[in-house]
Formats: structure tokens, sequence, C-alpha cells
């Protein structure tokens, strides 16, 4: 039975690396998936879905005006496959959820999406908030705080590590810019 699943986290739980290696095992059985991911976010290439432990496989691109549905049907045409493997599924639309729900509901095809849940100010994400709402299942991929209590925050920091507060919802980054904090310690961070 197909389902739409939304694996979230914070920064650098590993996500890409799950769903790579989810990919992989598909592969390695004979079956092949559908992979996408985010066309703005561009950190390990163009169409490249990357892990920070240096893996990475290429993918077909999603935006804001992308019509997911619409695009599983020309990729089915293509040949078949098994399931659909999203990167980056915080960066989705609301009507883009819907319509992998679609896909679930009317082609059969499990859909297993993986991003953040919420930004560096805990806000959901449009696309998070629509899986949240919608998806069969839910699965959280946890990492930790330096203090060692499961992170389920990220604050974004400057070039100098000064956290930041205020700025666009959506800013690409790693490592760099982004660091995962239990509440305590984002609450600290962001002067709460």
């Amino acid at each position: 039975m197909a389902k739409l699943y939304f694996n979230y986290s914070t920064m650098n739980a590993g996500k890409s690396t799950i769903l790579l290696q989810a990919a992989h095992n598909y592969r390695e059985r004979g079956m092949e998936t559908y992979l996408l991911t985010a066309r703005l976010d561009n950190r390990v290439g163009r169409g490249q879905i990357g892990s920070r432990i240096g893996i990475s496989a290429e993918a077909d691109m999603f935006d804001t005006n992308s019509d997911l549905y619409e695009m599983v049907q020309i990729r089915t045409s293509e040949g078949p496959f098994v399931c659909i493997l999203i990167d980056e599924a915080q960066f989705l639309s609301e009507e883009q959820v819907w319509q992998l729900a679609r896909v679930v509901d009317d082609l059969k095809i499990p859909v297993m999406a993986y991003g953040l849940r919420v930004d560096f100010l805990g806000k959901l994400f449009p696309g998070s908030a629509a899986l949240l709402a919608l998806a069969d299942e839910m699965r959280e991929i946890r990492t930790i705080c330096h203090c060692g209590k499961k992170a389920t925050m990220v604050v974004r920091q400057d070039q100098n590590g000064n956290t930041l507060t205020a700025g666009e919802q959506v800013q690409i980054g790693g490592n760099e810019t982004y660091v995962s904090l239990c509440r305590v310690h984002w609450r600290k961070a962001v002067g709460e």
C-alpha cells in the first residue's frame, strides 16, 4: 500500500544520507527510484542530492512552479520505478504536497519526503507544515545539541558565529551557517 512519508529533522541529522541509502538499497535489489530535490539548493551541484559524508546521486529538480504530479506521470512513461524520494522537502509548496498525496492515492506510488521541520526562527516551513498535515507516516531523524540533548531547533549564524534573529526564511547553507540545538539552547542563542 502506497503512503506519503515525511522524514524530518534539524540540520546535519543525516536526512540526505538516509535518502541516498534507501535509493541504494532499492537499486541493489534491482528496483528503480525517482529522486527529486529543490532547484535552489545547489550546494553539491545542480540536480544533485549530496551528503556531508561524500555520497551523492543525480536527481530531477523542482521549484515553486513545478507540477509534481505531472513530473511523476512523465517519469512513469519513461520506465517503472517503485518509489519517489524527495530531498529538501521543506521547499515544497502546500499545493505540491497535495500533488504528492494524489501521486500516492491515485498512482499508488509511495513518496518519501525528507526535510527540515522548522526554520532558524522556530517557524514551520510551508512544505513541512503541509507534510505534517497530510503525511500518512512521520519519522523524526534525530541529532543532538552540544549539550547531548535531542536537537529540535536550528540557529543561523553570520560569518563571525553570531546568532541571527531576523532575515529571509530561506538561505542555503550548511555547517558554516546553521547549528542544531535543543530548545533550551536555541532560546538562549536567540535571546529569549
